[in-house]
């Protein structure tokens, strides 16, 4: 269970982000309790300030949030460019490389952050760490997930697939495939491991994001506040 601090402070940082929005804005709406932070204060922008917005959204879960909360949805076939991407992290380190995918859109949140002009994260100050380290998620097609977690057994990690909590067997993602959690003892080259996975046959994405450094702005949560970090080049929040 979260502690009300952290909760707290993931709240914050979510309002912090949603603050950040402009008129007219396409934005894209990341999958978690974080982002849902920050759709909660763009609804309330929506009505105050009569902010018109649309969001793609990476998961149903979070098309399911938005429509409750009147925000309105467009796609990436209508709007393959947006604005912004609002999203959360499992890690990030000092050069804001991350790890993504507690919630199984790691592919779509890739794909709207690819498509992003900025890409801002929220967490918590309990998701920052000095390497990234631990369980990296794999998004692998049913037919292939024997054979791809013969591989990523040979590169030193232990693939699990990932059961469901309220059914029994593997968790569906919403593009139907399986996601493995991949557990390495050690990560020293986040970037290369992330090109060395996705090329693996039948994998579909990997929850490392190193690619997107230079565009993401990542709003911190804690006690005393939000803190900013910003890797854009030359440029203010």
């Amino acid at each position: 269970m979260i502690s009300a601090p952290a909760e707290k402070a993931k709240k914050d940082a979510g309002f912090h982000a949603a603050n950040l929005v402009k008129d007219g804005m396409i934005l894209g709406l990341g999958t978690g309790s974080t982002t849902y932070h920050a759709m909660v204060r763009l609804s309330a922008r929506r009505k105050e300030e009569h902010l018109s917005i649309a969001g793609v959204p990476t998961s149903l879960q979070t098309a399911i949030r938005a429509r409750d909360l009147g925000i309105p949805l467009t796609t990436l076939d209508d709007h393959p460019t947006i604005d912004m991407a609002i999203d959360g992290a499992d890690q990030v380190d000092p050069i804001l490389r991350l790890i993504k995918g507690r919630g199984a859109a790691l592919t779509r949140e890739k794909v709207v952050a690819e498509a992003a002009g900025r890409l801002v994260i929220v967490v918590d100050e309990g998701k920052l760490v000095t390497n990234l380290t631990g369980v990296v998620p794999v998004e692998v097609i049913p037919f292939a997930i024997t054979p791809v977690m013969k591989r990523i057994t040979g590169m030193g990690a232990d693939p699990l697939i990932r059961e469901g909590n309220a059914k029994d067997g593997p968790v569906i993602t919403d593009n139907g495939n399986y996601i493995l959690d991949c557990s390495f003892s050690g990560i020293v080259n986040p970037g290369e491991l992330e090109d060395t996975i996705t090329a693996i046959p039948g994998v579909v994405e990997c929850g490392l994001f190193c690619n997107y450094t230079g565009k993401t702005t990542v709003i911190i949560g804690g006690e005393k506040g939000c803190r900013v970090v910003d890797g854009r080049k030359n440029q203010e929040i």
